[in-house]
């Protein structure tokens, strides 16, 4: 097992102490290695009792899940329910996470193609604004379907300068 990172977090809520630690590893003797998240609990109350202790071990592909699958029962077993999420369950499924390279490349690809903003989000499963404000990271221009932004005259070379004329 090797350790990646690991985190270190201590707290005190009403009159309760919390002691987390959240470690990412890789069980490198296994054939394939596998990206592992520990979280580690203990929690005294104010005479050095133990009010609390426990960990998980989980595969990174599904500690999200998980987090959100036991503070949604946490909430729901305490009676203090789940507060109101700010987006609609409706957005589309990739909204606001990261771009990876490959999908940058994608992205201007499509566009170059003369797809529409809606076809493009449709395929990536992000809004249209999304898609817009992503244009020019890639060098495209959102105001004009299928081109390049054009080099600004601060940044053009002599050859830029050549190849105009």
């Amino acid at each position: 097992m090797s350790i990646i990172e690991q985190r270190r977090t201590e707290f005190r809520a009403q009159e309760n102490t919390y002691q987390i630690v959240v470690s990412t590893r890789t069980d490198v003797d296994r054939a394939e290695p596998t990206p592992r998240v520990m979280i580690t609990l203990e929690a005294g109350g104010p005479g050095g009792e133990q009010v609390a202790e426990g960990s998980l071990d989980l595969d990174v592909a599904v500690a999200a899940t998980v987090a959100d699958l036991v503070a949604e029962e946490l909430l729901s077993a305490t009676g203090e329910g789940r507060p109101q999420r700010r987006r609609s369950a409706g957005r589309p499924a990739q909204q606001g996470r990261p771009w990876s390279e490959e999908m940058d490349a994608e992205l201007e690809n499509r566009w170059l193609a003369g797809e529409s903003v809606a076809q493009i989000a449709a395929y990536f499963e992000r809004t249209p604004g999304g898609i817009r404000a992503r244009l020019p990271r890639v060098g495209c221009d959102p105001e004009k379907p299928g081109c390049y932004l054009p080099v600004p005259p601060s940044r053009r070379t002599d050859l830029d300068e050549g190849e105009a004329t």
